[in-house]
């Protein structure tokens, strides 16, 4: 019990103070004592309550929380300094790295009980031993840096673990406790946003004309002149009524809202609907919109729901508000492709769900095979529309560097497709399609892009002959992707997932985070670094929970591979869950089945992990434990191990 209290840490949100035992038997009691000072102990706490949830002292990335970070400064921290994740995480990344380690100058907080004393007669500071010093600095290490910053409360160098941290905020301890102060900052927050009447309303008089008016009225030609001008104002009142306005329940409610809203204009682009008869122009229309959403993704500023979640709407009489309120987002683009001779005619409308005001709309003739020049144009009119500034690095890398060939275009974007259905037929297609577009043209990112990954699937499945050899090949196409386009999001991901493979693990880290800095919002970008940090023993929680948002209703690829996370925590019903909604939505999902498996086993479930396994079966007789393995690159020995054992107990070989 002595042991015990002597390593106690207690972080108080009441009076902002933060009591610790430092070793060398030293008690400390910091209070930050200003509002600025206030949020950093509140993003201690934030640190510490992650861990807490997650059950080890473990690294927490600050992008996952940055809605939360903006409230805190908001709030506590009284706003000082801006509060959007570009600006906010940086800050946080210099504090967390220079300020908050200093114990002898104390930037950041008081220590109570303490003076400060003249150092060598120059400036004061706190008199602490070195060891004092370290001992306080070693709790505050860090990955990465800036926006994609990973902080880590590291108590266990004091000799601490996770039970010796308490949150405390009014009667409550914890996990509760951060709930509760959380809430009152919302509520706070709530009530400074409530309207107040400033002016009282007056009563409402009856129209008493004017003499003049009287006389006007009495002569027929004034009467007209008179009638034409009304008749302008109420035109103009109507047409002003009708931008700025919308009748009751045709615009989008917060309090329908399926998801909080971002704080940063949030956009979804809908799938451009096929006016021709031209079936073969489905292919167009989807490529068009995937494009918009992909260039969108880039920027920082933006939230940009994927094309998995727009395209649910496909085929379907739609309304905007039910998409913005359905995907918890405010703004929707919507277009149109006809043919006109030769030529197509695509139209497209940026609309405000939240107003209903159509706040740009646009009309283009062209020839089919200016479709990238189109789609750059109609993103820099939603940019423009949004009140977007971008980042130098931004304007020289969002726009396209892909392919002046339709036919190259169509092929990548149909490989890319196949491959992620993961059949066989499908990426024996998806090879086939893709060195068709390389063929068309050579400097093509995606295609080289489409079949790198036709060559992973191919490992997955079983197909390749010599799976090493498919590797190196896929190492080799995805090198040559990133270097035809060193903007290519994606192509850094799939070259990090292959260099994990390779059992590369920290250089596959490394790429797959340059991507994420390239696409900070394409979900499929967040869900590649999260699958990637499942494999490498990270904290992907957060990451899949982003991709999920970003991609409210999401294929099952998402589902599973959230669920195999959960199921690496010890989560087992929760990841159970998962999986059942993955295979409810594809029953023939085989690693959906596989990983169920597992859990089940893992669970001391056993009549229900055979159950599951004979499923496997059934869609793959020739199920191989030792293929499974090879195709699944887990850092830690262990973690595999408890994985193939949990799957051979219930009798998979």
């Amino acid at each position: 019990m002595e042991e015990k209290t002597r390593r106690a840490i207690k972080i108080d949100l009441n009076q902002f103070k933060l009591h610790i035992h430092l070793k060398h038997k030293t008690e400390l009691t910091l209070h930050f004592d200003s509002p600025s000072r206030m949020f950093y102990l509140a993003v201690i706490a934030l640190v510490v309550n992650e861990m807490k949830r997650l059950g080890k002292i473990t690294s927490i990335p600050m992008e996952a929380h940055s809605d939360l970070l903006a409230l805190l400064n908001e709030t506590i921290g009284g706003t000082a300094g801006s509060s959007d994740s570009e600006h906010l995480i940086p800050r946080i990344y210099r504090k967390w790295k220079d300020a908050l380690p200093d114990l002898e100058n104390g930037p950041l907080f008081k220590v109570i009980g303490r003076k400060k004393e003249l150092e060598n007669g120059v400036g004061k500071t706190y008199q602490f031993t070195d060891a004092e010093k370290d001992s306080w600095a070693n709790l505050f290490e860090y990955r990465g840096s800036h926006e994609s910053v990973r902080l880590r409360f590291s108590i266990d160098k004091l000799g601490a673990g996770l039970d010796d941290v308490i949150i405390i905020y009014e009667g409550y301890q914890n996990a509760e406790a951060w709930e509760k102060f959380i809430s009152s900052l919302k509520q706070k927050e709530e009530e400074k946003l409530e309207p107040v009447e400033l002016i009282p309303k007056e009563p409402e008089a009856p129209i008493i004309l004017p003499r003049e008016w009287k006389t006007i009225l009495r002569k027929p030609w004034r009467w007209m002149v008179v009638a034409a001008a009304v008749i302008l104002i109420v035109s103009a009142l109507f047409v002003w009524r009708g931008y700025f306005y919308s009748p009751t329940g045709r615009v989008a409610s917060l309090d329908r809202m399926a998801f909080p809203l971002p704080d940063k204009p949030s956009i979804a682009v809908l799938p451009f609907v096929n006016m021709t008869d031209d079936p073969r122009q489905e292919s167009f229309c989807d490529g068009l919109s995937e494009e918009i959403i992909t260039t969108l993704s880039k920027i920082q500023k933006l939230f940009v729901i994927a094309r998995n979640s727009t395209f649910t709407y496909k085929g379907k009489p739609v309304k905007m508000q039910q998409v913005a309120e359905e995907l918890g987002i405010q703004y929707v683009l919507e277009g149109s492709v006809r043919k006109a001779g030769e030529q197509v005619r695509i139209t497209a409308q940026l609309n405000d769900a939240l107003t209903g005001r159509h706040l740009w709309a646009e009309r283009y003739d062209r020839n089919p095979k200016d479709i990238f020049v189109i789609q750059d144009e109609i993103t820099k009119h939603i940019i423009t529309a949004l009140q977007v500034k971008l980042t130098e690095g931004e304007q020289a890398r969002i726009f396209s560097k892909g392919t002046k060939n339709l036919d190259a275009y169509m092929k990548a974007v149909e490989a890319i497709y196949l491959c992620h259905q993961t059949t066989i037929e499908g990426n024996i297609k998806a090879r086939q399609l893709a060195e068709e577009a390389i063929s068309l043209d050579p400097n093509y990112a995606s295609a080289y892009r489409a079949l790198a990954l036709a060559n992973i699937i191919d490992i997955w499945l079983g197909l390749s002959k010599d799976s090493e050899e498919s590797l190196k090949q896929s190492l080799e196409l995805y090198k040559k992707a990133v270097t035809l386009d060193a903007s290519y999001a994606m192509g850094y991901v799939g070259l990090g997932y292959a260099l994990m493979m390779a059992r590369k693990y920290d250089e596959g880290i490394a790429q797959a985070e340059r991507g994420l800095d390239l696409a900070p919002n394409s979900a499929d970008v967040v869900i590649g670094y999260a699958n990637i940090l499942l494999y490498t023993g990270g904290d992907s929680i957060p990451f899949f929970e982003r991709a999920m948002r970003l991609n409210p209703k999401p294929p099952n690829l998402y589902l599973r591979k959230y669920a195999e996370a959960l199921c690496d925590l010890g989560r087992y019903e929760e990841a159970i869950a998962q999986f059942k909604k993955a295979i409810e939505r594809e029953p023939e999902d085989i690693f959906a089945y596989i990983f169920l498996t597992a859990t089940y086993s893992m669970a001391g479930r056993e009549k229900e992990a055979r159950a599951s396994a004979a499923e496997v079966l059934k869609i793959n007789p020739k199920f191989s434990l030792e293929q499974f393995a090879k195709a699944h690159p887990y850092k830690d020995p262990a973690t595999k191990a408890r994985l193939i054992d949990s799957l051979r107990k219930a009798g998979l070989r």
